[in-house]
């Protein structure tokens, strides 16, 4: 399989709209012991400074959320414990929108996102933000890269049959934030992160 970066204008899209058509794309990482492949099965959108749940919600901006106002299709990574997790940069320069890429399906480099995420179940391996990370080696380091940019970006992929729409997760003490249907998946796939 031949991946290449997604056209930039695939980035212009509303966020609403990005964060379900991202689902079916492949998330593509040529590290250095490998190439790394998954299929995004999984995604979140944060509305910017009217979205409680947002880190840049009240147009809140600090070191952290600085490329949240940049252009659509940055990277931005941001860190949970010692997990990182990925974000694409969407909607327009200076409203600080973004998505959340939840989950993936490993479709290349079984061997190296084993070791990556040590001996845990494959099912395991990818179906949460900071573990989807980890199985594909990335790293802090890509704050302001962009996912049209080798060596980390999004390539065409085959999409999927039905989506599932529903509330977000882990995202507690936000008022009504916590009910907008903003998270998308792909329906019954077992890699999907759980809900709690």
């Amino acid at each position: 399989m031949n991946f290449q970066p997604i056209s930039t204008n695939f980035f212009q899209q509303p966020t609403i709209q990005l964060a379900q058509n991202l689902v079916g794309q492949y998330l593509v990482h040529q590290h250095p012991d490998g190439l790394l492949v998954v299929k995004i099965i999984e995604t979140e959108a944060y509305m910017g400074s009217e979205d409680r749940a947002a880190h840049s919600f009240g147009n809140r901006r600090t070191k952290r959320t600085e490329v949240m106002f940049g252009e659509p299709g940055l990277v931005y990574t941001y860190q949970m414990h010692t997990h990182t997790l990925m974000n694409v940069v969407s909607g327009p320069i200076c409203k600080p929108e973004a998505i959340l890429i939840r989950a993936g399906e490993p479709i290349v480099g079984h061997e190296l996102m084993q070791q990556f995420r040590g001996t845990t179940a494959m099912k395991n391996w990818t179906n949460g933000p900071g573990k989807l990370s980890k199985a594909l080696g990335v790293t802090m380091s890509f704050y302001g890269h962009h996912w049209t940019e080798k060596p980390l970006f999004i390539a065409p992929g085959p999409g999927v049959k039905e989506l599932e729409i529903g509330p977000r997760v882990g995202i507690q003490n936000t008022g009504e934030a916590v009910d907008y249907p903003y998270r998308f998946s792909e329906k019954g796939h077992p890699m999907v992160s759980k809900y709690r």
